[in-house]
């Protein structure tokens, strides 16, 4: 690996870690809802200043629709799903969490697109499991309600992922293929049409978007950081790896977003540090392995399970 790529892969783990911090920034004066839209909304406006700027031609081929329901699955459904999350785990959880994506793309391979579920994979989910287990139940957060559906909320996340991986390459893979940022632009519009009718329900009842309104510069900055810089800016640094490196070696993305995810949480919101981090994390770092491990010459096994950030 180049010293350029290893930078981008670094700065993409970076980026994609301090996502969860912003969200603990963001969601106890935005709300769950508000935090997934504006990520979202400020997501595609990056995009789309992105293609104007690189003069992308507009040729959706006829796949539209397909990214945008892809968007609904991959961005709009996960943020919400990792906003509510933040209301109850430090950074740090969702992170190690967010690391579950290949494993429950294993899952959802095996039940419903007719993946080979290997013995290695087997072991690879159930080292996982394990993993989450130490962690909600023997981290420094107190093991009860909140936290259970915190956690299960986060592993929704990446079941979303997981599929959306899936539905990618049948929709648009399969399909003749397509650029590679206008399937980012696509998605992220999907994922405003899903959510902007919520939050224009939400504002009605609210009479007036009041959060938003009374949210501080703070508040405002962790949302412009999540839609520009951990949306925008990360899609453009992951598919330039995936274009350099290869999507195997882009994966391992995967294994330092926790790393960055625990440090920021501990050093701008100082949450508390716990055994069970290091724990729970190489617990499923191992699990990771098992996945995401290229199969043996001659071996029939496909690694189907693809892992994306919050």
């Amino acid at each position: 690996m180049k010293p350029a790529d290893l930078f981008r892969l670094l700065a993409l783990a970076a980026i994609w870690g301090a996502s969860f911090l912003f969200m603990r920034i963001a969601v106890p004066q935005m709300g769950a809802l508000n935090t997934a839209f504006f990520r979202v909304l400020f997501g595609a406006a990056g995009l789309l200043l992105l293609l104007a700027i690189l003069g992308v031609k507009w040729r959706f081929q006829g796949k539209l629709r397909a990214t945008m329901l892809l968007g609904a699955i991959n961005s709009g459904l996960p943020f919400v799903l990792y906003s509510v999350a933040a209301k109850v785990l430090p950074a740090g959880y969702s992170a190690i969490l967010n690391a579950t994506t290949p494993l429950m793309g294993v899952v959802i391979g095996a039940l419903f697109f007719g993946d080979t579920l290997t013995s290695r994979k087997v072991g690879g989910v159930l080292l996982g499991l394990a993993g989450v287990a130490v962690l909600t139940r023997t981290g420094p957060v107190a093991f009860d309600t909140a936290t259970v559906f915190g956690a299960l909320a986060c592993l929704l996340a990446t079941s979303c992922y997981g599929l959306a991986g899936f539905l990618t390459k049948r929709w648009i893979t399969d399909r003749g293929g397509l650029d590679s940022k206008l399937v980012a632009f696509g998605s992220q519009l999907g994922a405003v049409a899903l959510l902007l009718p919520f939050f224009a329900v939400m504002a009605v009842l609210e009479e007036g978007p009041a959060a938003p309104l009374h949210a501080g510069i703070g508040t405002w900055f962790a949302l412009l950081a999540l839609g520009f810089v951990c949306s925008a800016l990360a899609y453009i640094l992951f598919f330039r790896l995936i274009a350099d490196i290869g999507p195997v070696k882009s994966l391992t993305v995967t294994f330092l977003i926790p790393l960055f995810g625990v440090l920021w949480g501990w050093l701008f919101l100082q949450e508390q540090l716990s055994w069970a981090y290091a724990a729970g994390g190489a617990l499923i770092g191992m699990a990771l392995l098992l996945v995401l491990m290229p199969a043996q010459a001659g071996s029939k096994q496909k690694i189907d399970g693809k892992s994306r950030a919050n």
